[in-house]
Formats: structure tokens, C-alpha cells, sequence
């Protein structure tokens, strides 16, 4: 195991200077690839380590020599942690040993990395912490998004009054001495809008639309809101109320629109709308067409979906990430594989790096269409790539192996994600565990789960109640008592959703 952890050495002396550069390269030039590895090591490193019954700091200190933490290597770390599903302790440690062992100044980006992560995990009262640790040392840090990432996240786990509560705490506590104005209150609408709570975002509207002047970007919050719960009538309302309020529709306005319309299938009302952007002079942004692409495909209309994105060029927009996906999706739906396929050869020829979407798009294409052989291929090409799925697919992907009979396929993906210095999500347990345990592969699923409460993330109760059951039915009493210990570790300081002892149930 110490072989596995050994450190990448490079010249002390010359570290940062090293970095800097790198970074300064393109992603394929031999030094930004040592850098890139250099990065993966560490925060395999970070996930790795045994927590919480041992201390992060002496193994930075160990592994990471201060000389070393250039602002990108910070930020970049943090991101792999972000994506890695890292433990949002570990991602504390890792940012306050940035800032007491670097000469220079914590970014914004890496901050709200940071902040970010405690948050996802509900370490509310850390962040709070963080955020007001700054606003006393690093002030500037302090922004519309790290104040948007708090409250989107209290948003989401807490409740309605807690929300308005915070926007107050950041306005006495975080913020002080500035004076709240639209742009923050657009931000506290955003965290209801975000989360689909509409009742929410109307009352705080009405209560509060007095103190702070709406603008557009107050009424697109909203509009997006009502297109986002599915509501094509609700949306279309009020967009009416918004026009006769005197707002201008912008791009943006549009945009939703016809979201609205192509995720209800209306393929045609999108269409009518994009003619009526063109008549008042509101140029449609790639962003436009990419929504009409998307809602081609799902209205099973190939051949205005390729139109459409032929004529990119045309509108002298340029073909981006967002406007491939949208073709290969409507491809898919049409279930033209090989077409799809091609359209995949064709962003490499264009140097656009396939991303999350592409994959999960594709495999979701393999798995109705091409079967267990058009997964494998597809699945070893994003191995080979190094690419790392996001959570949604890595859950589709096991649910598909675990369920399927391809349980070795299953655990090879687990210990892929594993080995990148990844935690896999609990969902994506939860199916691997099942099937192991199904099958009598009693000390693999064992070691699944300590992988993933070493690496500081819970495992569900159905989970623990499953391993207890066939452990003990398999006399299997001291790996039972080993994962207790562990759970127990890691609840006391880090309780589980909803502040439930795991086990109290089974």
C-alpha cells in the first residue's frame, strides 16, 4: 500500500516555477501532462486517507511542500475533489493548508470550490465559519456566487423560513456594511427558482419587491423557475405579466420560451419564436439553437434537427459542446447509432473534447440499441481516455452491469473510479452491494463499503442492513463490528441525512 503512495518527486526550488508554466501550456504538452498527474496524485491522496481517525495536515505536509501551491495547483486539486466527491472536511483541510503554507493569496475560484463542497454535504455550520473567517482575513473573496452557492444549498436542504433567515445572516454577518440591492435579492430568488419552489420565490417576490427595484434579470430568474417546474401555461403567464410590467424580453427571455416549448415536444411554437426574435432584432445566441436542436430531437425530427445545426455556421455562431450534444441526443432518439457515432468522430476531428453529456447520451444510445457489445466498446474508450463519468452515469452504467449479469464489469468500474481518487456515489453502492450480495460475493461488497467510509462518505441504511444480515448468516462477526466501528467514527462528525444513526433500524 506505502508503494502505491509514493510521492511524484520534483525540485523543490524550482516547483512553482514548474507549475506556473505548465499551466501556461496546452493540456497535451509533456509538462501540463506531469502536472496533470501530479494533480490526480494528490487527490488520490486526499481521498484516500483514513478518516476521521487520522489528521490530514502532516500528510500534506508530507506530500505537498508549500513551494508548490501555485493558485492553478490549488484550484485544480479542489476541482478534482469537487467532481471526486470528496469528503467536504478533507476539502477544508486542504484549502486552509493552502492558505497558511502559500505566500500567495486564496482565489475566488478555489474558495467557492471549498465552499461549495461543504455545502453539497450539508456542513452548513463550517461554511458559515469559512465564509466569515474570510470576510475578517481575505474580504475580496466575497462574492454573488459564493453568497448564490450557500443559499441555493439551504435552499435545497432546509427550509423556507431557514433560507430567508440566511439571506439576513449574510446581509448582518458575511456581507457587512454593504448595502443589499437587486443583484442580491436576484440571488436569493435564484435559490428557490433553482430548487423548483415556486410558491417560495413568488411570496419572497411579493414581500420583498418593494425594497429592491426589479429588473429583467429578476424576471428571467422567475420565468426560469416556472419553466423549469413544467409548467408551459404558468410560464407563458407570466411572461405576459412581465411584458405588461414594461420589462424588455432579451435573449434570454427567448431562450426559456422556447425551452419551455421543445421540452413539451411544441417544436413548432419554438420555431415561431425564434422567427419572432429575429423580426424585433433579438439575435438568437448559440444557446438558441442548441434548445431547438434539443427540441427537434425530442419532437423525432432528424432533418430539422440537422438543419438546424447546419445553419450554425450560417448565424455566424460557432458549433460548441452544447450544439454537438443536442445532435448526437436527436440522433439517438431517432436511433441512429452509427450517425451518432460519427458525430463523435467528427468533434475530435474538431478538436471538442467529448464531456459528460456526450458519454451519458451515447451509452444511453448503446445500452436501447447497441446492447452489452456497444457498451463494452464504448465504455473501454472512455476508460482508455481517462475520462471520469459523472454521477448519473456511473449510477445508470452499474445499475446496467449489476443488473444484467455483468457484475465483473460492475466492480471494474467501481475500482476504476476508485483508483482515479474518486467516491463513488451511494446510489451506485447500493446496486454494486446488492448485486455482490446476491451472488455470495460476501467479502468484495465488504470491502466496497470500507472503501467508501474511509474515503468519509455514508453508506445507506438499506446498505448497512443488508451487510449486517448476510454477514451475520455467513458468521462473519469481526468484519461486522470493523464496519460499526467505522460508521461510528465517521458519524461523530459526520452525522448522516436527516441526523439518523445508520444500523439504529435494521
Amino acid at each position: 500500500m506505502k508503494a502505491s503512495c509514493q510521492v511524484f518527486q520534483l525540485p523543490k526550488v524550482n516547483l512553482s516555477l514548474f507549475l506556473s508554466a505548465a499551466y501556461k501550456l496546452s493540456s497535451s504538452s509533456p509538462l501540463a501532462s506531469e502536472i496533470k498527474i501530479e494533480i490526480d496524485r494528490i487527490t488520490r491522496i486526499i481521498n484516500d486517507h483514513p478518516f476521521p481517525d487520522e489528521p490530514l495536515q502532516p500528510t500534506l505536509l508530507q506530500h505537498i511542500p508549500p513551494v508548490s501551491l501555485s493558485t492553478s495547483f490549488v484550484e485544480s486539486v479542489l476541482g478534482r475533489l469537487f467532481v471526486a466527491h470528496s469528503n467536504g472536511l478533507k476539502a477544508l483541510e486542504f484549502f486552509k493548508y493552502s492558505i497558511h503554507h502559500s505566500q500567495l493569496s486564496p482565489s475566488v475560484d478555489a474558495f467557492e470550490k471549498t465552499l461549495h463542497i461543504l455545502t453539497r454535504m450539508c456542513y452548513f455550520d463550517k461554511a458559515w465559519e469559512l465564509m466569515i473567517e474570510m470576510r475578517e482575513t481575505h474580504p475580496s473573496l466575497l462574492s454573488l456566487k459564493s453568497m448564490s452557492i450557500m443559499l441555493a444549498k439551504i435552499a435545497k436542504f432546509q427550509s423556507y423560513e431557514d433560507t430567508i433567515k440566511a439571506f439576513k445572516r449574510m446581509e448582518t454577518e458575511v456581507f457587512v456594511g454593504k448595502n443589499f440591492g437587486i443583484d442580491e435579492f436576484n440571488v436569493l430568488l435564484r435559490a428557490f427558482c433553482s430548487q423548483r419552489e415556486m410558491k417560495e420565490a413568488k411570496s419572497v417576490f411579493q414581500k420583498m419587491h418593494s425594497r429592491f427595484s426589479p429588473n429583467t434579470k429578476t424576471m428571467n430568474i422567475l420565468l426560469l423557475g416556472f419553466k423549469e417546474s413544467g409548467n408551459v401555461t404558468a410560464t407563458e403567464l407570466f411572461y405576459h405579466e412581465m411584458v405588461r410590467r414594461g420589462f424588455k424580453p432579451n435573449s434570454m427571455t427567448y431562450n426559456i420560451r422556447i425551452d419551455a416549448y421543445c421540452k413539451k415536444g411544441h417544436l413548432g411554437n419554438g420555431l415561431r419564436l425564434l422567427e419572432e426574435m429575429e423580426q424585433v432584432h433579438c439575435l438568437p445566441t448559440i444557446e438558441t439553437v442548441t434548445t431547438l436542436i434539443h427540441g427537434a430531437g425530442i419532437a423525432r425530427n432528424t432533418p430539422k434537427a440537422r438543419q438546424l445545426f447546419d445553419e450554425i455556421s450560417k448565424r455566424n455562431l460557432r458549433h460548441d459542446i452544447g450544439a454537438y450534444n443536442a445532435m448526437i441526443n436527436s440522433l439517438i432518439r431517432s436511433k441512429e447509432i452509427n450517425s451518432a457515432i460519427e458525430l463523435m468522430d467528427e468533434m475530435e476531428r474538431m478538436q471538442i473534447e467529448h464531456d459528460g453529456v456526450t458519454y451519458h447520451t451515447m451509452f444511453l444510445g448503446m445500452i436501447k440499441l447497441s446492447g452489452i457489445e456497444g457498451v463494452c466498446e464504448l465504455y473501454y474508450k472512455m476508460i482508455d481516455r481517462n475520462f471520469i463519468p459523472k454521477t448519473r452515469t456511473v449510477v445508470m452504467l452499474m445499475k446496467y452491469f449489476c443488473e444484467n449479469q455483468h457484475l465483473d464489469l460492475g466492480l471494474n468500474l467501481w475500482d476504476y473510479l476508485v483508483m482515479k481518487g474518486h467516491c463513488p456515489h451511494s446510489h451506485a453502492l447500493d446496486l454494486l452491494i446488492t448485486g455482490l450480495c446476491s451472488r455470495g460475493r460476501l467479502q468484495e461488497a465488504f470491502q466496497c463499503c470500507k472503501q467508501i467510509l474511509e474515503r468519509g462518505r455514508h453508506m445507506s441504511e438499506s446498505v448497512y442492513c443488508m451487510m449486517q444480515r448476510f454477514l451475520k448468516q455467513y458468521d462473519e462477526m469481526d468484519k461486522l463490528m470493523e464496519l460499526n466501528r467505522m460508521i461510528m467514527n465517521l458519524q461523530s462528525v459526520l452525522p448522516p441525512s436527516g441526523q439518523k444513526v445508520i444500523g439504529s433500524t435494521c
